[in-house]
C-alpha cells in the first residue's frame, strides 16, 4: 500500500511514516537503507551527528529511484549554530550526501543556554532561499522557542520533531503545533527499548486487529496527526512498521492507550528546555 502524504505548511509535502536512520552507518547502513527505500519508504530521516549523511546519499543513489520521488533530511547540530557556522554546516552535509538539495533540515536541539537558535534560524531561512533546502525545521523546541522564531523572523517550521510515543504523548505539545500549522514528527515513536512492545494492554488490542504491538503504535501516531520515524535494519519489520494503513483504531483504543501516559515517561536524559547538545 502506497504511504499517504501530509501537506506541510510551506506547501511541499512528507509521507505519514518517515524511515529512521539513527545508527545506521557504513556499509551495513547502506544496505538497511535501500532495503526500506525498495519496501516502499520514500523518506530518509538523518542528521550530521548521526555521522551517516554519505551512507544516506549513497543509499539513495544505489536505490535507483527518482530523486524527486524521496524526502531526505538532516539537522544542525548545536555547536554549529552560528549563522555562517550553520551555512557552511548545511553545504558540508550537502557534500557528503552528494545531493543538490535536502528536502528537509532542522535544528537539532534549540541550545536554549546557548541561545543562538535564532542566529541557526535566520541560516536556514538563507539556505532555502539559496536552494539548498526544500523546508526548513526544528526538533525539540518548546512553545516559548517557537514564538521567539516567529517574533524574530516571521517564520514557523514545518515540522518540530519531538520525542513522542504512548508513555509520552505530548497532548500539550502536540497541540500548539497544530494550532500554529506545524506537523509534530515523532521521534523514538516505540519507545526505544521500553517495555512498550510487551505492554498488555498494546497486545491485546493488536490481538484483536490480527496486528503487531509496533503497528498498533505507529497507527497511534498516525491518527493522532502524528509522522512516526521508526527504524529497523530487517526488511521484514520495515515492511510491517510501514503497513499501517489498511486497518484504523477505534476511539475506544485511541482513549485506552492515552491512559497509558507517565508523569516518567520520557526517555532523553533531560528536558529540551535546558538540554545542551554538540
Amino acid at each position: 500500500m502506497t504511504i499517504p502524504t501530509v501537506t506541510l505548511n510551506d506547501g511541499t509535502t512528507i509521507p505519514a511514516i518517515t524511515f529512521g536512520t539513527y545508527k545506521l552507518n557504513g556499509a551495513a547502513g547502506v544496505e538497511a537503507m535501500n532495503s526500506a527505500l525498495n519496501v516502499g519508504y520514500d523518506a530518509l530521516d538523518s542528521a550530521f551527528n548521526y555521522e551517516n549523511e554519505g551512507a544516506v546519499g549513497r543509499a539513495v543513489r544505489e536505490s535507483g529511484r527518482p530523486r524527486e520521488e524521496l524526502r531526505v533530511a538532516s539537522k544542525l547540530p548545536g555547536r554549529h549554530h552560528d549563522y555562517d557556522a550553520a551555512l557552511t554546516t548545511i553545504e558540508e552535509s550537502l557534500y557528503r550526501t552528494q545531493l543538490d538539495y535536502f528536502d528537509l533540515y532542522y535544528i537539532h536541539w534549540p541550545n536554549p543556554k546557548q541561545g543562538k537558535y535564532v542566529e541557526a534560524w535566520k541560516a536556514l531561512i538563507e539556505a532555502k532561499k539559496r536552494g539548498y533546502i526544500r523546508s526548513i525545521a526544528v526538533c525539540n523546541f518548546l512553545p516559548e522557542h517557537l514564538e521567539r522564531l516567529k517574533a524574530e523572523t516571521g517564520v514557523l517550521p514545518s515540522i518540530n520533531q519531538i520525542e513522542l510515543h504512548p508513555y509520552f504523548p505530548q497532548d500539550d505539545m502536540r497541540k500548539w503545533n497544530h494550532d500554529h500549522g506545524i506537523i509534530t514528527q515523532a521521534w523514538s515513536p516505540l519507545g526505544r527499548a521500553s517495555d512498550l512492545l510487551t505492554n498488555p494492554l498494546l497486545k491485546t488490542i493488536a490481538e484483536r486487529l490480527g496486528k503487531e504491538v509496533g503497528q498498533v503504535i505507529l497507527r497511534w501516531h498516525h491518527q493522532l496527526g502524528s509522522v512516526p520515524i521508526p527504524k529497523s535494519a530487517t526488511p521484514e519489520r520495515q515492511i510491517k512498521n510501514r503497513s499501517i494503513f489498511d486497518f484504523a483504531l477505534t476511539e475506544d483504543d485511541m482513549t485506552k492507550i492515552a491512559s497509558l501516559a507517565r508523569a516518567d515517561g520520557r526517555l532523553a536524559d533531560q528536558d529540551p528546555a535546558t538540554y545542551e547538545e554538540f
